[in-house]
């Protein structure tokens, strides 16, 4: 799939995904190229009327949601209530997802977990028969050298994420890095999300097991609505 087919599958599934949303929802605005398809979207039936609020979970989100006019608010303001959420995934099998590609993943997941619907919208390359994408860690700065031995003790291989058009490490929004972590073919998703929570420093990993409530994806002729 070429990448302006992606594009269009993108495009395709947002448009599919933004029917979950409906008049008066609080609704959480995801991360990355193909939420931010849905985000647009949204803008424009808000545009013809549609009164939602969002929840943004990055810097990101929060500029092209103010850009097409959808009104923003806070988990605190909602009392921790978000009616529906449209984000993105790096790769899914079922319900599980590895989410981070973006450097969001622990916002995404505070958002994802305060949601009654989780609506995630994807490419058909996003798709696979058992995660085996590296799994995004978050981490305080000062634990970098600690974190990576940790995630070598339970079978990983810890890269730093380098800034492409800047010196040094990527940043997230939290002010912490990200490593990277190549565990090959991950059996036991659960298991691992829980293994890499307990360890110290960790501020949150990019495993999302058993999280997606239904999957939007887009192909080449159409959209595939998976409901795991």
């Amino acid at each position: 799939m070429d990448e302006r087919t992606r594009t269009e599958a993108k495009r395709r599934a947002s448009e599919s995904a933004v029917e979950a949303v409906s008049d008066g929802d609080v609704v959480g605005l995801g991360s990355g190229s193909t939420a931010e398809h849905a985000i647009r979207i949204l803008g424009d039936r808000v545009d013809s009327g549609l009164d939602i609020v969002g929840v943004p979970t990055s810097f990101q989100a929060r500029e092209v949601a103010i850009e097409v006019g959808i009104e923003l608010t806070t988990l605190d303001e909602t009392d921790g209530h978000i009616d529906v959420t449209i984000d993105g995934a790096d790769q899914f099998v079922g319900a599980d997802l590895i989410k981070g590609g973006g450097a969001a993943h622990a916002r995404e997941k505070i958002v994802a977990s305060a949601t009654d619907e989780l609506v995630i919208v994807v490419d058909e390359t996003k798709r696979a028969d058992v995660l085996d994408e590296p799994v995004p860690l978050e981490v305080l700065p000062d634990a970098r050298t600690t974190a990576a031995a940790a995630v070598e003790e339970l079978g990983g291989d810890p890269i730093l994420r380098r800034a492409e058009r800047k010196s040094g490490p990527v940043v997230t929004d939290n002010g912490n890095l990200l490593f990277d972590c190549d565990f090959g073919a991950i059996d036991d998703p659960t298991a691992l999300a829980t293994d890499l929570a307990t360890l110290p420093a960790v501020v949150e990993h990019g495993l999302f097991p058993a999280f997606a409530d239904v999957i939007h994806v887009g192909t080449t002729g159409g959209v595939d609505i998976v409901e795991p």
